[in-house]
């Protein structure tokens, strides 16, 4: 790179790297270079050697190394000395989102028995506040407040709000460092009393017990994985909570949920592909759990209860899922209610005291359908107008209801609350997102576009640009992919786009193979054997635009997270040469080394995702094949913004700073290559709503100056 003269605090090298001391002065800043260890293992015969094992530390989850601490400072460092340049035009991009945030935001407001319930930004702050009121009429009560118990923290995340049945009790949980460990708290919404309930080191939801006197929960073990269910009733010592199930594959999570008619605790374990289900009555949490299928590996199912009548949503027949009913007496034996069809991919089955909603994805478009329980050919399908879109059921806890809360969005169109009128078949706008410094959709255009991939596979694309983009190569495009676990990315609205569209991009997504955009197989076909399909899509989605005209060579952003972080490190390695800048949000890219290492939190879950190297000799070569770390070589690498969290137990710390290290030792280039590692955070980066925008217009300030638009 070209080195720059910036003013930091006076350097030292220590370890083979820089690190800051309290002493001003006009430097030269160069890179930190993490040092070589040797370091080598071996599997199958093969010798691993990894000069940067080091960078994680023996006492993980404590990080305390000194050496390591003072590397990722050194990172941090050196992210902000080059950075400074742009502070202005990271602070006009973070105004910019700023400006498009309501300051005072509240949710519709949604009834649950006795109590209507909402939540609120209130201006100026970072977190919600959450309230209810009484149906008939009364003042409003803040039952928590989010700003209060995140003071004096750098991170703060609720993981759970549960009211008891009677109204009267609250059991939250929280995290305050970003680990995802998190600690149960019980509140007395009538005297605003805490009670001396507090459970630590859970990870599950919360449900209570139909006498509002206990609940059942998760406690994650020491590698971070939840392998039980306990029922803690109020004023007993937690420590005696009883065990309701314990988990013996170390490959399966557990977690609880609550029936639609709440006379069910539903305690559901399983990994990537394969699930398990036992049910618990509320009346008597106590009782021996009822088994309704054995696990069966790769059958996946869900389970909910209607006046003792089992519905199953499962894909035991067709990779597209079915649903069926049982009987509690029978919980094994599933009738088919709707069979699976090859266009018709369902994914969520919801009851209701009148009828079930099914919803699912047709040609990779988002549906809602209202069915009847006693006539299987009456179907009533929510219909949209716009030819791309997102849409899901929103929040609807109760079971006897005449319409449903939805919400809708597409990459033009702001998240919309409706309520569906279900008799009347009709929508009702109950919210449209403001967006206070101004929006005019009519300035935009969306389209959807299929680009063939490399084996002959239609690959969808959805585009947002100002109308008037020229499709001639000249203007710049960011693209967007993900593309594992099943997970897809919809084509829904972002107002921080809008900073990279307003000043001449195209923003895309590629809905790539190992999401679930076109159905489960589209998940199927992007991973274990078949997880290069991923990254070929995209390439070939790049290739695809590059040719149509939508950008040029170099003219092209990308960016992705998580999954989508170790498809930046895929693609950067296979096509360098087509990108003008990379952002990689805490990416997996240590694939081999992750999946070879069972202590680690979610490895043996992960093992059905990618295969398990370590007794598996064919998938030990098949991931060393792709693993992004594994296969950096000296070629040139486009300008990159790498990010991590030291507190993550989903991707490592180490994952990222590894990455960056070898880069930096390998790479034949002059681009900027920067790491950031949130010290006080974990996979999400940031938790408060405005510390979290401005790492977003962080992120949008690097890929602006990377191409050239500094304004």
């Amino acid at each position: 790179m070209n080195p720059q003269f910036v003013l930091v605090s006076k350097w030292l090298m220590v370890f083979g790297f820089l690190v800051a001391v309290e002493c001003p002065a006009l430097i030269l800043m160069q890179p930190p270079v993490a040092e070589k260890r040797p370091h080598h293992a071996e599997y199958h015969g093969i010798t691993l050697e990894d000069p940067w094992h080091w960078l994680r530390d023996d006492d993980y989850p404590e990080v305390d190394d000194a050496d390591v601490l003072a590397y990722l400072k050194a990172e941090n460092a050196y992210f902000e000395a080059q950075m400074a340049p742009q502070k202005d035009l990271v602070e006009t991009v973070f105004q910019e989102m700023k400006g498009r945030v309501q300051e005072e935001e509240s949710s519709v407001p949604q009834k649950d028995g006795a109590w209507v319930y909402w939540e609120k930004f209130d201006s100026g702050t970072q977190y919600r506040r959450h309230y209810r009121r009484p149906v008939g009429g009364g003042a409003e009560s803040l039952i928590l407040d989010e700003n209060r118990l995140a003071e004096g923290k750098d991170y703060f995340q609720l993981n759970e709000l549960s009211v008891s049945p009677d109204g009267r009790l609250m059991a939250y949980a929280y995290d305050d460092n970003g680990s995802e460990r998190f600690t149960i708290h019980v509140r007395d919404l009538e005297t605003g009393e805490e009670l001396t309930d507090i459970i630590p080191g859970t990870l599950s939801s919360i449900v209570w017990a139909a006498d509002s006197k206990g609940f059942v929960y998760g406690i994650a073990n020491k590698n971070w994985r939840v392998d039980n269910v306990h029922y803690h009733r109020l004023g007993e010592d937690p420590k005696k909570a009883k065990r309701l199930y314990k988990e013996r594959d170390i490959g399966f999570s557990v977690d609880v949920d609550l029936s639609a008619q709440r006379d069910w605790i539903i305690i559901g374990t399983g990994d990537q592909v394969t699930s398990e289900i036992r049910l618990v009555p509320t009346s008597n949490p106590l009782a021996e759990p009822i088994l309704i299928s054995p696990r069966r590996a790769g059958r996946n199912y869900v389970v909910d209860v209607r006046d003792g009548q089992l519905f199953v949503l499962t894909n035991d027949e067709h990779v597209n899922f079915r649903v069926a009913k049982a009987s509690l007496e029978k919980p094994a034996e599933w009738e088919t209610l709707i069979a699976g069809s090859d266009r018709h991919y369902l994914t969520s089955l919801v009851l209701f005291k009148d009828f079930y909603v099914i919803e699912g994805r047709i040609d990779g478009l988002d549906q809602i359908e209202i069915r009847d329980y006693g006539d299987v050919l009456k179907v009533d399908r929510i219909e949209f107008p716009e030819s791309s879109y997102a849409t899901e059921l929103d929040e609807n806890p109760e079971y006897e209801v005449s319409r449903l809360r939805i919400e809708y969005e597409s990459m033009v169109t702001p998240l919309t609350v409706y309520d569906y009128h279900v008799e009347e078949k009709r929508l009702e706008v109950l919210k449209v997102q403001e967006i206070p410094s101004g929006y005019d959709a009519s300035r935009y255009e969306t389209e959807r576009l299929y680009i063939t991939a490399r084996d002959g596979v239609q690959v969808p694309v959805s585009i947002l640009y100002q109308k008037g983009f020229k499709k001639d190569g000249s203007q710049p495009l960011h693209l967007y992919g993900y593309g594992a676990y099943g997970l897809a990315t919809p084509p829904g609205f972002s107002a921080n786009r809008l900073s990279l569209v307003d000043r001449g991009f195209a923003y895309a997504i590629a809905h790539i193979r190992g999401g679930d955009d076109q159905g489960y197989q589209w998940y199927l076909d992007g991973k274990l054997t078949k997880r290069s399909n991923t990254f070929n899509d995209f390439v070939d989605v790049a290739k695809g635009l590059i040719e149509a005209g939508y950008v040029a060579e170099g003219r092209l952003t990308a960016s992705g997270g998580s999954a989508g972080g170790e498809l930046m490190g895929a693609v950067v390695n296979q096509a360098p040469a087509l990108f003008g800048a990379v952002v990689a949000h805490v990416p997996f890219v240590d694939v081999l080394n992750t999946m070879l290492d069972d202590s680690l939190p979610l490895t043996p879950g992960e093992w059905p995702e990618w295969g398990n190297p370590i007794i598996d000799k064919a998938a030990f070569e098949l991931i060393r094949s792709y693993s992004p770390y594994d296969n950096i070589t000296a070629q040139a690498y486009p300008p990159m913004l790498v990010t991590g969290g030291l507190n993550d137990p989903r991707v490592t710390y180490w994952e990222p700073a590894k990455m960056v290290a070898k880069l930096r030792a390998l790479k034949t280039d002059s681009n900027l290559l920067l790491l950031k590692i949130n010290m006080d955070a974990g996979h999400g980066g940031k938790s408060g709503r405005y510390d979290h925008l401005r790492e977003n217009a962080e992120e949008a300030a690097f890929i602006l100056w990377q191409m050239g638009v500094v304004n």
